[in-house]
């Protein structure tokens, strides 16, 4: 999971970049890049934050009325420097990329760009697919009359070659700037304008509040958008298939402010607060106090609190400092950000029993540190709810949630996971509530009930596997 960022404007835009990347920050954190262009590319990137990545002689440097920001989570390659983005080659055009997802047939491509097009991927970072193999479909057009359809067509044969999840936003020199989703719409992307046509183009709407832009609305699966060197904005429906959009975008990744598909994020949150309310009545728990891991907890543990009539409270002190855990590269790196970036709040929980509501459990490594937190405290009892429900399959789409066996929902039934968190109850969302609250939104469950949009088996899940080990090992 990355976030994704594209201007097209009248004026330079390399501080309206930088500031845009860093409203996207939350979507990733292993590094950072942006790209412009002003007859020629210039690119900076490196590891880290935004704010660790550039500094003020950037924005001198980065120059051009065109730009392409990235924030990546490493979820395929490694998270070094050499596999940050954007990524871009000079021909045909001169074309930038950045991306947000997941190829799930890299090797496949990768053997089709080598054989067909004579294209070596010295890169284990899956844009390099989507670039070589878009350049590759472009550079058989007559590139002296090239048409904004033959642009769209090069788009919707990327799409048939390429097979998994992406946002793409790419830059073409001279040209325009191209965007386009994959066929089930699994990533978000958005699109806004302000004055007289700058466009701006993200994974989040969010953005184009900071920014000063308006929305205009979201990419549908596999719709492509191109805005030309007139600021004219062109739109193709791609190759499409039956949406399957990622619901994890409204459980955790996404930011409450943000507008996705239509929905504000944060009302998202609440309507899932409000359909646990049966789950834990079901269960037979009754909390005197709910409280929310922060930051992401917030809304479901509210409207919990408010449709059980209970009392809401802040019984969890974040260190801001800190980034996510969940997207954060290795178990341990995660274990030592978790103990370092939350501590109870004793008056709050001391004597109580506590119904204490995260968005997920992945791996339990969150939870497990919490209960035994709130117990020191003095919690009386403490109740783990989960605002999605148990996490039994990987996603092959951009979330890392692999290896299989890390999962603790995923070999366990409901009590022995309980057990191993050591708490005294646990509640978990209903995959049918959550299905129901989404019955008008089409959207992929495949992490919880190991159904994937693009229909692959148990032999491609290795093949991920043992390139994701392969590229980390690199």
């Amino acid at each position: 999971m990355c976030g994704i960022l594209g201007l097209w404007s009248h004026d330079d835009v390399a501080e309206r970049l930088i500031y845009g990347m860093a409203t996207l920050q939350h979507r990733g954190q292993d590094a950072a890049g942006a790209v412009t262009f002003d007859g020629m590319f210039h690119v900076k990137k490196g590891e880290g934050l935004v704010s660790q990545v550039f500094a003020e002689k950037h924005l001198e440097r980065l120059r051009g009325s065109a730009g392409l920001g990235h924030v990546r989570y490493a979820t395929m390659g490694t998270t070094d420097e050499i596999d940050a983005q954007p990524q871009y080659v000079n021909y045909p055009y001169g074309l930038a990329m950045v991306h947000n997802g997941n190829v799930v047939n890299f090797s496949a491509v990768r053997d089709t760009l080598y054989t067909r097009y004579h294209r070596l991927v010295d890169t284990s970072n899956d844009v390099a697919l989507l670039l070589y193999t878009f350049a590759a479909h472009l550079e058989q057009r007559d590139l002296a009359d090239l048409s904004t359809d033959d642009l769209f067509e090069c788009v919707r044969a990327t799409q048939a070659d390429v097979e998994g999840a992406y946002s793409v936003i790419s830059i073409i020199a001279n040209r325009g700037m191209l965007a386009f989703t994959d066929p089930h719409g699994i990533r978000p992307l958005s699109i806004a304008a302000r004055g007289d046509g700058d466009v701006a183009i993200a994974s989040e709407s969010s953005s184009f509040d900071y920014l000063g832009y308006r929305m205009r609305g979201d990419l549908a699966p596999g719709e492509a958008v191109f805005v030309d060197a007139d600021m004219t904005l062109h739109r193709d429906q791609g190759l499409r298939r039956e949406r399957a959009f990622c619901v994890f975008e409204y459980i955790y990744f996404a930011r409450e402010d943000s507008i996705v598909q239509g929905r504000l994020v944060a009302d998202e949150r609440v309507r899932m607060g409000q359909a646990l309310a049966r789950a834990v009545r079901d269960a037979g728990v009754t909390p005197d106090v709910v409280i929310d891991v922060p930051a992401s907890g917030y809304f479901f543990a509210s409207a919990l609190a408010e449709a059980l009539g209970v009392p809401y409270r802040r019984g969890l002190a974040k260190n801001a400092h800190v980034g996510r855990s969940f997207i954060t590269a290795t178990q341990k790196r995660r274990e030592r950000l978790v103990r370092q970036k939350l501590n109870p709040i004793r008056n709050v929980v001391s004597g109580k029993r506590v119904a204490v509501v995260d968005d997920s459990i992945v791996r339990g490594t969150t939870s497990r540190h919490l209960v035994a937190l709130l117990r020191e405290a003095g919690a009386r009892e403490v109740i783990m709810v989960s605002a999605a429900p148990p996490i039994r399959f990987p996603c092959i789409y951009g979330i890392d949630m692999s290896p299989h066996e890390e999962l603790v929902a995923a070999h366990c039934d409901l009590e022995r996971v309980r057990a191993s968190l050591g708490a005294d109850a646990l509640v978990y969302q209903s995959l049918d509530a959550l299905q129901e609250l989404y019955r008008d939104l089409p959207c992929c469950y495949a992490c919880f009930d190991g159904r994937y949009p693009t229909g692959h088996t148990r032999e491609t899940l290795s093949e991920l596997a043992r390139e994701k080990d392969r590229s980390q090992r690199s």
